[in-house]
């Protein structure tokens, strides 16, 4: 029985690896390895500067939108739900 769901399990992934990821170009997804490829990414890049006359620290933040992005592996720190807002 538990064999069945097994080779059941591996069919419905297909044959490739990259199978599923073809499939599921729509969804934000992941593999075994935590390779993603997301959609509509919004990435914050948040710099912290020293002022030289008053040493005050200086926060400057530049956004970017990309429509498809992979992360590869070792970039991967977190894997969660979002946010719930509301």
């Amino acid at each position: 029985m538990a064999d069945d769901i097994e080779q059941q399990q591996t069919t419905n992934a297909g044959e490739e690896p990259m199978d599923l990821t073809r499939r599921s170009l729509h969804e934000r997804i992941y593999d075994q390895h935590l390779n993603m490829i997301l959609g509509d990414v919004e990435e914050t890049v948040t710099a912290i500067e020293i002022n030289e006359e008053t040493y005050r620290e200086i926060y400057k933040s530049t956004e970017r939108n990309i429509p498809m992005l992979l992360v590869w592996r070792d970039g991967v720190i977190l894997v969660a739900p979002p946010l719930r807002v509301g």
